[in-house]
């Protein structure tokens, strides 16, 4: 970007262009505000916390001063909805408006993982193979006859893949329209870690995941998401391009996709692939090894009960682990490094990656650290999967070491304060602690931009303080009458969020029993049907678990009612939130407080923003959990992380507001 272009050229032109090219627009307070403080941030090198509401446009907040950032600007998002939103509309609207302001066309990419991009090397051979049997795949590998039966619809797809190859420009699947199953797709697609690196591949010159990454780093704004930079956090920052801006949206999710990507795992089935992946490779005693390690290993998650393993491994689960870490450094050594004149290099590096993944994973469950937990996980079904998992304590040191040096790094969410104050979110970021009352630390500054939503006046935050505590699980009778008096006030129109799927079913079989309204219950269609009917038919009602939570967004009188069960506190057999409770009270604090209250303020906030998504909107929030007004301390708590909604927890006032809201 010319450096001439730059100083006559301020962000608040830039966002003066972008909302001047839209009919109507106009500059919102919150979001001149964001503006203003990301580009003190940047000058100052100051990691700044942004919370910005729904509706005030934060992302030209920070769309507009990152154009004026040398080099590329690096975006990050949790979802796939807000990353199209920025490709397909912000960014190039964004593009077009400001062009005459700076005198040129700014330019954006999409960054994602290399399992997304068509692998040129993987195509080649995929009509020779059988489903991909790797380490990294999410369901066993079909059996012979199963493989057989399904070749033919196999292979039209790879036949329809072979033909777009040769048309696609980025080789990115979510441009294959109509698109394949995942079987398909791992025929043609690479993980990162069986790449063998562009320089010792035969196809290095035509890989598309290479290209994507070209293109990043020429371009102005990069985006990609959370999953990616936590895995480039923990590879030492070498898959994104080098940049000195940082933007994180959605950053209340930051840590728990960093906590996945170091998470790691056992399970028998992934030993046996591994065994078959790296059989000619490598000497028969290691391959008997890799066999017997995944049979010690079936044994001994049978005999274990579910949950967090706190007195170490036990027994039987130690001598599998230990089996397996001598088999696979023996199988790692007698592959060796890779090399350009390997007869098969690919296949030789993707043996290399599995053993390597599981020599690391035994090596982690064996050192039984201080800061790993580890436990044990099973599916409902008695057959179903069984894992040894072990993940991070906290990633919160991770995330101080890596996520903002060398960088300004700027946060932003909707959901960053909680109780009212940001230093919580903070912490849990790796940045350093606050003084109290204070709305910065050593290095960080924090701002709330506040919502163009008048909450008092739109909403009403209705506490069912009348109801028994919540105990058992399910949906109790007294709440279950609650839910049932409010959504017959309003006559639909309810967006239910229940705390598990038995409360759900119970809340769904409830009504449509003793009303003729239609009920919605996740799982009966997929996400995506449920929601297109709900936003369709006035008089439904949706009702689900923790995905709804976050996941629909649906402005306008067709949800006007968000009913929460109970408060969304972590199970106790969650095992990482268990742990991590057990460590602050082990330190002499509140693993309460500290853990499940935040973890709770978050979801909670989440839910709760399901009912305000536009001016015009109106409703009520009820949450039927007495707790939220009568638990000390951590009721307030919670309210103060939750908009500034009119609040009461009487039922008539809630009844009659519905009441008028049906007659609407």
């Amino acid at each position: 970007m010319p450096a001439a272009a730059k100083k006559k050229t301020t962000a608040g032109q830039l966002l003066a262009a972008a909302v001047g090219a839209v009919p109507g627009g106009a500059t919102r307070p919150g979001q001149q505000a964001m503006v203003e403080a990301i580009e003190k941030s940047i000058k100052d090198r100051e990691h700044l916390l942004v919370q910005a509401g729904t509706g005030t446009g934060k992302s030209l907040g920070y769309l507009t001063p990152a154009l004026l950032v040398d080099g590329p600007v690096v975006v990050s998002t949790a979802t796939l909805a807000l990353q199209n939103q920025l490709v397909e509309h912000d960014l190039p609207r964004l593009a077009e408006a400001v062009q005459p302001v700076l005198g040129r066309k700014p330019t954006f990419a999409v960054l994602k993982g290399r399992h997304h991009y068509l692998c040129v090397a993987k195509l080649e051979h995929a009509d020779e193979e059988g489903p991909t049997d790797t380490l990294f795949d999410a369901a066993p590998a079909p059996k012979a006859g199963q493989w057989l039966g399904e070749a033919g619809r196999l292979g039209k797809q790879i036949q329809r893949v072979r033909a777009w190859s040769e048309k696609t420009q980025t080789g990115d699947r979510d441009e294959l329209d109509p698109g394949v199953d995942d079987t398909a797709w791992r025929q043609v697609s690479m993980p990162a870690r069986d790449c063998v690196g562009a320089g010792r591949c035969p196809y290095g010159a035509e890989c598309f995941a290479e290209a994507s990454r070209t293109r990043a780093r020429e371009a102005d704004i990069v985006v990609t998401n959370h999953s990616l930079l936590a895995v480039d956090m923990l590879a030492g920052r070498q898959i994104v391009p080098p940049h000195k801006l940082l933007v994180v949206d959605e950053a209340h999710e930051l840590a728990d996709r960093v906590s996945s990507a170091a998470q790691a795992e056992l399970t028998p089935e992934a030993l046996e692939r591994a065994g078959r992946r790296a059989r000619t490779l490598i000497p028969q005693a290691a391959a008997e090894q890799l066999a017997e390690a995944a049979d010690a290993l079936t044994v001994g998650l049978a005999d274990v009960p579910a949950g967090r393993l706190t007195d170490g491994l036990p027994e039987a689960l130690r001598r599998a682990v230990t089996t397996l870490e001598l088999a696979t450094r023996s199988g790692l050594s007698a592959i060796g490094e890779i090399k350009a004149d390997d007869a098969d290099p690919v296949g030789k590096q993707q043996a290399k990656a599995v053993l390597d993944e599981l020599s690391g994973t035994a090596q982690r469950l064996l050192e039984e650290n201080a800061y790993d937990v580890a436990w044990v996980e099973k599916s409902d079904m008695g057959h179903g999967r069984r894992a040894l998992v072990v993940a991070p304590l906290s990633v919160a040191g991770t995330l101080s070491e890596s996520l903002y040096k060398d960088r300004t790094v700027v946060v932003t969410s909707a959901t960053l304060t909680l109780g009212g104050r940001f230093d919580t979110v903070a912490r849990s970021l790796g940045l350093p602690a606050a003084a109290d009352g204070a709305s910065s630390g050593d290095g960080w500054t924090s701002l709330d931009v506040g919502s163009p939503f008048d909450y008092p006046k739109q909403g009403i935050l209705y506490v069912a303080a009348h109801l028994p505590r919540p105990a058992a699980s399910g949906l109790p009778d007294a709440a279950a009458a609650e839910l049932l008096r409010l959504v017959e006030a309003l006559g639909g129109r309810t967006l239910g969020l229940f705390s598990s799927r038995k409360a759900a079913t119970q809340a769904a079989e409830l009504l449509r029993a003793k009303t003729d309204l239609p009920i919605l219950l996740q799982g009966e269609e997929t996400l995506p049907i449920l929601v297109r009917k709900f936003k369709e038919d006035r008089a439904s009602c949706l009702f689900g678990v923790m995905s709804l939570w976050q996941g629909v967004d649906v402005p306008g009188d067709a949800c006007q009612l968000v009913v929460i069960d109970r408060l969304p506190f972590p199970r106790p057999d969650e095992p990482l939130a268990a742990a991590r409770s057990a460590a602050v009270d082990a330190s002499g604090g509140s693993g309460f407080s500290a853990v499940s209250v935040p973890i709770a303020a978050v979801r909670l906030a989440q839910g709760v923003g399901r009912l305000i998504r536009s001016t015009g909107d109106k409703g009520v929030v009820a949450v039927l959990d007495s707790r939220l007004e009568t638990a000390r301390g951590y009721g307030s708590f919670l309210r103060k992380s939750l908009p500034p909604f009119w609040y009461t927890t009487r039922p008539d006032v809630a009844e009659g507001a519905l009441r008028r809201l049906a007659q609407t």
